[in-house]
């Protein structure tokens, strides 16, 4: 290479039609900090960085070689400290006698793309500021001649407001009392005993629970999340309530139970896409006589069975949440337990203690009463609201079999 190109003030490479550096001029070794013996052989990728690796494989090779040339192409660089220069590139595909070869222009930009980017930023300010003025001037206008209306219209909507937030207060807590009374109380006798937490987030809950003495022998217990919280959440749960009330009562089967809750929410919002709600669910039908347990969960976090060595069991999901898809078919999962088993069913507002906290308390408590279990669940929840606490409704109901 000739020293009045070596020096040029611009960057200069050649490369093989493959993409290899085969010389290159001591501005462009400057410009991106190499020796020429620790650039020459090396893949063009090499001192390019990996957004221009990409380009240059979509859009520079297979331009230059339909047109045999490239002009003022942007492309970036890497020094060999990772510095990323910005450079507009020239090239020429030349045909040697025994090779063909790409002879490249390299132009850096650093300090047109920092003037272009002054230039483009305070044209933006400028017309910001231009906006900003003309729309103050309009405003301030607008406001003086609304100020006296407005101020009258406050007053009266404020009134208004105060009324409304009273009688709705009202009614929200008559709605809580209605449906915390729809709550059933737990069972205890000579085969069942159990313990109830529940606590709504707000007035008003989307968790709902039932539990229900069949015959002598036979217990429903269902608990179900609706989606969301507030009053629609909580409406949705007492149509179902009404409904799994009448069905386990009746001593419908499991899945039947499930079929005819998840047709319901379909039908609730048959006709109306953005108004859905779903719900997740857990039903279990226990038989004291038989020693068995019936169960489908449709979607909920899986409750926890545990045999009196401490073993414990999931109950998980083998269903989606009610109302979610058409046709779905709820398969019933039974198992047989020992006397002295205990079970956990839980909703999502008590699930992020369960790996950490939960399973491991409900294992090591296995000799405590259900009440000081419950004691000790309580601990944890109010410790994890202190440390990191997201608002849900909370619900957990413990069972021990005798």
């Amino acid at each position: 290479m000739d020293e009045q190109l070596n020096h040029a003030p611009c960057g200069f490479l050649t490369l093989s039609e493959d993409g290899f550096i085969l010389d290159s001029n001591q501005t462009f070794l400057k410009l991106l900090n190499y020796s020429q013996d620790s650039l020459i052989g090396q893949h063009v990728n090499f001192i390019l960085t990996v957004p221009a690796r990409l380009f240059s494989q979509l859009y520079f090779f297979p331009l230059i070689k339909l047109e045999h040339r490239v002009e003022e192409m942007y492309i970036s660089l890497e020094t060999s400290k990772g510095e990323e220069i910005p450079v507009l590139i020239n090239a020429l595909l030349r045909r040697e006698k025994e090779r063909t070869v790409l002879e490249c222009i390299l132009i850096p930009m650093r300090k047109r793309n920092e003037y272009e980017n002054e230039l483009l930023l305070a044209k933006k300010d400028t017309e910001e500021a231009l906006k900003a003025k003309h729309k103050a001037i309009m405003e301030l206008k607008t406001t003086l001649k609304k100020l006296e209306f407005q101020k009258q219209e406050l007053l009266e909507l404020n009134q208004q407001n105060q009324k409304y937030k009273i009688e709705t207060k009202k009614e929200l807590e008559l709605a809580r009392i209605i449906q915390e009374t729809s709550l059933t109380n737990p069972i205890n006798n000579d085969k069942v005993q159990m313990e109830v937490y529940y606590n709504a987030s707000g007035e008003l809950s989307g968790d709902i629970y039932g539990i229900y003495q069949i015959d002598p022998y036979r217990y429903g217990i269902i608990l179900l999340d609706v989606m969301g919280h507030g009053i629609s959440s909580a409406l949705i749960t007492m149509t179902l309530h009404s409904l799994f009330q009448r069905l386990i009562s009746a001593g419908y089967p499991v899945d039947l139970v499930m079929k005819e809750l998840d047709s319901h929410l379909h039908k609730l919002f048959n006709s109306n896409e953005e108004a859905r709600h779903y719900s997740t669910a857990i039903y279990l039908l226990i038989d004291t006589e038989r020693q068995k347990v019936e169960y489908v969960n449709a979607g909920h976090p899986p409750a926890i069975w545990q045999d009196p060595d401490g073993t414990q069991y999931e109950l998980c999901s083998s269903a989606p949440p009610l109302g979610t898809f058409e046709g779905v078919v709820f398969k019933t999962n039974t198992f047989t337990y020992r006397k002295g088993g205990r079970l956990l069913l839980y909703t999502d507002g008590i699930d992020p203690l369960i790996s950490n906290y939960l399973a491991p308390l409900v294992r090591k408590t296995v000799s405590l009463s259900l009440f000081k279990l419950k004691e000790e669940i309580l601990q944890c929840l109010n410790h994890e609201k202190n440390v990191d606490y997201k608002s849900d409704d909370e619900t957990f109901i413990l069972v021990d079999l005798k």
